[in-house]
């Protein structure tokens, strides 16, 4: 690989570092291709991405983009999004299925931490299911309004008749 090639991998993390609420690291040691484009389709699907840099670049992009307090070692795969939990829901449930892909670290809201951060945002409720939550709340009220409405009206047809 060349030195200019090198740097516009730096300069191309650095940008989506910049952006993002989340990087988390992983080993992926042992998986086979099949099951890493399995890990990078159900990203897409989230619009979380995913890439195996070398972690000398990776380190320089995340000091780039001010992301510091994680060494890297050992072989990774880089997975990140502007929405944490997507992300964490992605990274955790493609563990769950594989035992060789593991969690090691992460920046989650630009803040170093571990796996088992991860994990628990991965519990969390999507932002699909935080807006549908919204909008049953909001419609409870109107909701509750009809059927009392109902309720007298059937209560005076009742009495009129």
């Amino acid at each position: 690989m060349t030195k200019t090639q090198k740097a516009e991998i730096i300069e191309s993390l650095t940008t989506e570092f910049k952006d993002a609420q989340s990087v988390i690291f992983c080993d992926y040691k042992g998986l086979s291709v099949g099951e890493l484009e399995s890990l990078r389709n159900s990203a897409r699907e989230k619009d979380v991405k995913v890439q195996v840099a070398k972690n000398t670049l990776a380190t320089l992009a995340l000091t780039a983009a001010k992301l510091e307090g994680i060494e890297l070692n050992d072989t990774n795969i880089l997975v990140w999004g502007e929405d944490s939990v997507a992300t964490s829901k992605v990274v955790a449930d493609f563990a769950k299925n594989n035992e060789k892909f593991v969690i090691k670290s992460a920046y989650i809201d630009r803040e170093a931490t571990d796996a088992a951060k991860v994990e628990a945002f991965a519990k969390l409720p999507g932002r699909e299911e935080l807006l549908g939550m919204l909008a049953a709340t909001w419609m409870a009220p109107v909701a509750n309004f009809t059927i009392g409405l109902n309720a007298l009206k059937e209560k005076k047809e009742e009495e009129a008749a």
